[in-house]
């Protein structure tokens, strides 16, 4: 049953990724993305893997949001520290520098800049989260994108990502019309999950990839989280 669940990764191109996309569709394929974050566990998968990591906290943290898009991921992650009553300092990173520009204006600075290559000291920002991007990148650079955040961590790395599955990927499908998303946000949508991860497969890229030994939690919404302490 599960096997018939869950379909072979696919490759296929994301129409957002390739370049020449007008802004104002970027802005609003990234707005259906943030609607989904919200509504179906995006949000909550990376909130559940912080929440521990601000409890008790006394002094700042830093967060660097790699792939930050419309940067809602980011916005959580300050309004959770702040009913902790923790100061976290928010930084995004995108490739696109039209989210970078707009992303800066929602939390406290963005730069352009690919996963694949941090413009960040080692072990320079606290926590390092990855939500819904590695996925975008083929087999042989997600080891890459994985290193990349190890090495630029220093307290934890949370990555989250889609689960890959039939029904998820005809669920997205289904709720895209009734929440008026852009077709190009609709098609997106289905390759992402069909681009997608199991859990085993999450687990074992970061093993590979970094030697540690993520905590692989499966979230509601077909979310899938991996996180762990970088080497220092």
């Amino acid at each position: 049953m599960t096997r018939t669940l869950t379909p072979a990764r696919r490759r296929g191109v994301e129409k957002l990724d390739v370049p020449g996309v007008p802004a104002p569709i970027v802005r609003r394929s990234l707005a259906d993305v943030a609607l989904a974050n919200r509504l179906f566990g995006g949000k909550h998968a990376v909130l559940a893997e912080l929440e521990p990591l601000l409890a008790g906290r006394r002094r700042p943290l830093t967060l660097l949001d790699v792939g930050t898009g419309a940067a809602d991921i980011a916005v959580a992650a300050r309004e959770a520290a702040a009913r902790r009553g923790v100061d976290l300092v928010a930084i995004g990173a995108d490739t696109a520098i039209p989210l970078v520009t707009s992303a800066a204006q929602r939390i406290d600075g963005a730069i352009a800049a690919n996963a694949v290559a941090l413009p960040f000291a080692d072990h320079s920002i606290d926590i390092v989260v990855c939500s819904q991007l590695l996925h975008h990148f083929r087999e042989h650079e997600i080891a890459c994108v994985l290193r990349e955040l190890d090495r630029v961590a220093r307290v934890r790395v949370i990555v989250s990502d889609l689960q890959r599955s039939w029904v998820a990927a005809a669920g997205i499908w289904l709720v895209s019309f009734p929440l008026r998303f852009h077709p190009i946000s609709r098609h997106d949508g289905v390759l992402s999950v069909l681009r997608g991860f199991t859990a085993p497969e999450l687990g074992a890229h970061v093993a590979t990839a970094t030697g540690a030994m993520p905590v692989v939690t499966k979230r509601l919404g077909w979310r899938v989280t991996a996180s762990w302490t970088p080497h220092s």
